[in-house]
């Protein structure tokens, strides 16, 4: 089974057209991916998903300029079951979910994932592409900048 891995990208635009400003996720595998992800807001720490994104396919998790530095982002593959994670526990629910707090996710009825940090740079866009690498060649993912 293929090792799964994230690679970061920059969502620079080449068009004369305005530049979008979001957070998007990319999924470059053939499979369907569930994907949530977790940021601070003005109320405290937030995790929402899923966002059911298909093979080949992006989606934009966040519409408008960020208002936060770092972003957090989980993903599983439905249909092998591999997943992209990290060292940052947060809530998760087994259905769509938006949930504050970060805390005693099990003993308030949630379950508890690692998810991985990017640091946006304060910039108003961002993309994260998920793919999947041969078991052989095992390269870690590239840290990836945003410029416009």
């Amino acid at each position: 089974m293929p090792l799964l891995i994230l690679a970061v990208g920059l969502s620079a635009t080449v068009m004369a057209s305005p530049a979008r400003a979001d957070f998007r996720v990319c999924n470059a595998t053939q499979n369907l991916v569930g994907v949530g992800i977790g940021y601070r807001a003005k109320a405290g720490w937030i995790t929402e998903g899923w966002w059911h994104i298909e093979g080949s396919s992006c989606k934009t998790l966040i519409e408008g300029p960020l208002s936060s530095r770092f972003y957090y982002l989980y993903a599983e593959d439905a249909e092998r079951g591999g997943r992209w994670d990290g060292p940052i526990n947060m809530c998760v629910a087994e259905k769509e979910f938006k949930i504050a707090g970060v805390t005693d996710c099990v003993a308030r009825g949630f379950q508890r994932a690692g998810f991985q940090e990017y640091d946006t740079g304060e910039q108003a866009s961002w993309m994260v592409q998920l793919t999947d690498e041969p078991a052989t060649g095992g390269a870690p993912a590239a840290p990836g900048t945003n410029s416009q």
